[in-house]
């Protein structure tokens, strides 16, 4: 009974979801090459350089083992870079506008004894060196967020992962201040409104509007945002990537039979996906042709901005009412929490 119940919450929440459904048959992505070392198990974020890739390791019980990964073109271990000071859940990557490298240090799962009081970003400079903390606040309670995306401005846009049909869009509300203990606030901005692709998968429908990565190209002109089972692609010209996301109408890419992926990244040239599943031992990069054709929609995927989260989540949920809204957030505890054993 208990599951039918469950089940019922889910198809409701699946049915109301707003937007696009993918316009193409899912195709498997392509082997690029597999990472096979222990130092790199359970990688989240993914970026490709020109002599290979950068990925992380997440949240470990040693947290020595939580390094940043740098990968040759066969994605062979070439070196691991560790942090100054223990980081809680490193969840993506990004290359922002001045070609440094940023560590989402933004994970921080609902199955977890404590929740964080403020969440981080590694910066590590384009030459290379330590990687240095800013940290952040939200304003309205905590969040996990496992994508990370850069404005033309430079200014980071933070998409949580939630459980539901609505994933929240975040930017700190004054410039980022390194190695202090107090956060610099965040301020919620807008919605982005997965959709369900009906992709080839193991792990049913409500992974399908989870945000799980994001990435920019190389020519910073199109982002991506990423879930278990697709990728989603906005053109962004000028650059301001809030707006792209939270009122755009993106081209869907489904990523079919990903075991938990968790990472996305573009091809050096731009013309490609490249994505990573977060995996306890061997773990492919795969390659995935974009889709560039226009979305055909009913409308966009996002709902625009808002200004409260509080007032956003309250509504979101209010359709289904106090039990319903429960419900999933239960049931997506319980799947996360299998999900991270099954990695153990």
């Amino acid at each position: 009974m208990a599951g039918a119940v469950a089940a019922a919450v889910v198809a409701a929440v699946v049915v109301g979801a707003p937007g696009a459904a993918a316009s193409q048959a899912p195709a498997t992505g392509q082997a690029v090459c597999t990472v096979d070392d222990p130092r790199a198990v359970e990688l989240s974020g993914l970026v490709a350089t020109a002599d290979g890739y950068v990925s992380e390791v997440d949240s470990q019980p040693n947290t020595s083992q939580v390094v940043i990964v740098y990968l040759d073109q066969k994605c062979r271990v070439i070196r691991t870079q560790g942090y100054p000071t223990p980081p809680r859940d490193p969840e993506d990557l990004a290359v922002a506008p001045d070609g440094a490298l940023w560590v989402a240090d933004t994970g921080d799962n609902i199955t977890g004894i404590t929740r964080r009081q403020t969440i981080a970003l590694w910066r590590i400079p384009p030459g290379g060196g330590a990687p240095v903390i800013h940290r952040l606040t939200y304003p309205d309670g905590a969040h996990d967020a496992e994508a990370l995306l850069f404005a033309g401005d430079a200014t980071p846009v933070i998409v949580t992962k939630e459980i539901g049909d609505a994933s929240y869009v975040y930017q700190p509300t004054r410039a980022l201040e390194p190695n202090t203990a107090a956060g610099v606030p965040l301020r919620l901005v807008g919605e982005f409104h997965p959709v369900p692709t009906l992709g080839a998968n193991d792990i049913g429908r409500l992974p399908e509007l989870m945000v799980t990565g994001a990435a920019t190209s190389p020519d910073r002109k199109r982002v991506a945002l990423r879930t278990y089972t697709a990728a989603y692609e906005w053109d962004v010209p000028d650059g301001d990537v809030l707006r792209a996301i939270t009122t755009g109408t993106p081209r869907i890419t489904p990523l079919p039979g990903e075991p938990q992926g968790e990472a996305i990244a573009y091809t050096v040239d731009g013309q490609s996906f490249l994505t990573l599943s977060d995996n306890s031992g061997p773990t492919t990069i795969l390659r995935y042709h974009r889709t560039t054709a226009a979305a055909t929609t009913a409308g966009p995927t996002a709902l625009g901005t808002v200004s409260q989260g509080s007032a956003g989540q309250a509504a979101r949920y209010a359709p289904l009412g106090l039990a319903a809204a429960g419900g999933v957030v239960l049931l997506g505890a319980l799947w996360l929490l299998a999900r991270r054993r099954r990695a153990a």
